[in-house]
């Protein structure tokens, strides 16, 4: 029965090994556990803590929220066409199989090296942050001194084990964890709006007004990077349930829920200080500022499991992006981009087995590293390869927007034109505004003086990693033109045969 549900997983390969290793479990995931893994990589609690009195603080504006509601809008038109192309081209890979199909196979292969980087980036990083934001909750609660990179091992060790288990199960996993974070949230904000500094709930930040000043481009930038995982929600669609239907609704629900929670906890954050005294709040009080008001407002045992549940927060976020950087080792793997020992999958789970040990092997890599320099994990480890990471996935969503226009134009009767060119039109041209944006900032949301050299080390890496993708693909075409016609084509065009043997596949990108 398995083999006529499913011929894709059950066909055998030419060397005659099973097809059951190198695919995916299908069928796993309905609209609410894909909305659970991205809104676990978003990390919420982690953005209010953090994103948002850094937003506060580093541009002396008080439209934080606002700001945060501007980015909801502009994602959500982005997922207009991001949406309709999924329904077209499942695949694990999302951003590098879109710009594939969409702008060219070199191109493609290019982005793929840039997702690779940047998720692994925003994966490793969380590993430091954990450590750190764990340490003082052992000691204060247990009278124990454990270095950070113990704690991150152990961590990471976690991580590991569910990477190799059912989707599903991480899915319940990060069910729990991302409720009590947004149940947390909840409690916080409602505090503060019923805490109102001067005994009045002000409305000064939701004003237009509230956005202009010189700390706008920098505002936008941290705003969008606190959505950074919502894009992920393609990545699942070989594992869901029904993905024309399951994938729209959790990209949609995720955004909204997202940018609904960023703008009300931060405007309550503002209403519990006040308009005028929040910046100076946020700059002295950094990322503690919202546990601060909690424990004034509502006492320290709830503050000390707000601080709890913000270590969970970034759990959940580190099990999220491991998922997400397996599976597009996995797409790799499977097209033959990379090694096709990437796509082996684990016979029990069909959870990504060689990719998940590979992101589990670059981890632990990260961490003993940073333990056995000295390096501090907060600043050059989170911090660091978190912003590296951001400005990596909104640049690739920025070309996506294009990429989807152009896919489009090969195939106009497949979409409504307001799916398939306007609101890609409108959200590329937006995403390129806050791009340029982001880059112009980078300083700031990196922390560091404007002459620093990584102002050009971000933006160079990526240039490098796009062009030696682009040059990658090229020599596929050249010397491996089987490998490369398959090139975003998905599980069923690489499955079908030897790569190459595409039928129809491939034939409306085989000129590129």
């Amino acid at each position: 029965m398995s083999s006529l549900r499913d011929p894709v997983r059950s066909a055998a390969r030419p060397d005659g090994s099973s097809a059951v290793s190198t695919a995916l479990a299908a069928d796993r995931l309905g609209a609410p556990a894909i909305a659970i893994f991205v809104m676990s990589a978003a990390t919420p609690l982690t953005v209010v803590a953090g994103v948002v009195t850094t937003g506060y603080a580093e541009t002396g504006l008080v439209g934080v929220p606002l700001a945060f509601a501007v980015i909801a809008v502009v994602l959500a038109v982005f997922s207009v066409g991001y949406i309709a192309m999924a329904r077209h081209v499942a695949h694990a890979g999302a951003f590098y199989a879109y710009v594939s199909r969409g702008l060219s196979r070199p191109l493609g292969v290019g982005s793929a090296w840039m997702a690779l980087l940047a998720y692994n980036a925003l994966q490793v990083g969380l590993y430091g942050l954990i450590g750190a934001a764990t340490q003082p909750l052992l000691a204060g609660w247990f009278g124990v001194e454990l270095p950070w990179w113990v704690i991150a091992l152990a961590a990471w060790a976690l991580v590991a084990a569910l990477g190799l288990q059912h989707v599903d199960v991480n899915g319940r996993v990060l069910a729990v964890l991302l409720m009590a974070e947004i149940a947390i949230i909840a409690v916080f904000a409602v505090s503060n709006l019923a805490h109102p500094a001067g005994g009045v709930v002000a409305v000064d930040a939701l004003a237009p007004g509230t956005l202009f000043g010189p700390g706008v481009g920098a505002l936008f930038a941290l705003a969008v990077l606190g959505f950074v995982g919502f894009e992920a929600s393609v990545v699942f669609s070989e594992e869901a349930r029904d993905r024309r239907r399951t994938v729209p609704i959790a990209t949609y629900l995720s955004v909204a829920l997202i940018g609904t929670l960023y703008a009300v906890a931060s405007w309550a954050m503002q209403v519990a200080t006040g308009p005028d005294r929040i910046v100076e709040a946020s700059r002295t009080h950094g990322t503690e500022l919202l546990f601060t008001l909690a424990r004034s407002q509502l006492g320290g045992t709830i503050a000390a499991i707000g601080n709890a549940l913000l270590v969970t927060s970034i759990l959940a976020a580190a099990i999220s992006f491991h998922n997400t950087s397996s599976r597009y080792m996995f797409a790799l793997g499977r097209e033959r981009v990379l090694p096709a020992a990437l796509s082996r999958t684990r016979s029990r789970s069909g959870a990504p087995l060689v990719g998940s040990l590979l992101q589990s092997g670059i981890g632990l890599a990260v961490i003993l590293t940073y333990a056995v320099a000295g390096w501090d994990p907060v600043v050059r480890l989170f911090y660091w390869a978190g912003t590296f990471g951001g400005v990596g996935v909104l640049l690739l969503i920025t070309v996506t927007s294009v990429a989807v226009v152009v896919f489009f134009r090969r195939h106009p009767g497949a979409e409504h034109p307001w799916r398939r060119w306007i609101a890609p039109v409108l959200a590329g041209l937006a995403l390129l505004v806050v791009s340029g944006l982001a880059l112009s900032n980078l300083t700031t949301l990196l922390g560091v003086p404007e002459d620093s050299v990584l102002r050009w080390v971000v933006p160079g890496v990526y240039l490098a990693a796009a062009m030696l993708g682009v040059g990658w693909g090229l020599t596929l075409r050249a010397r491996r033109p089987a490998v490369y016609a398959v090139i975003g084509q998905g599980a069923k065009a690489t499955l079908a045969g030897e790569p190459g043997s595409l039928g129809n596949g491939g034939r409306d990108d085989a000129v590129r």
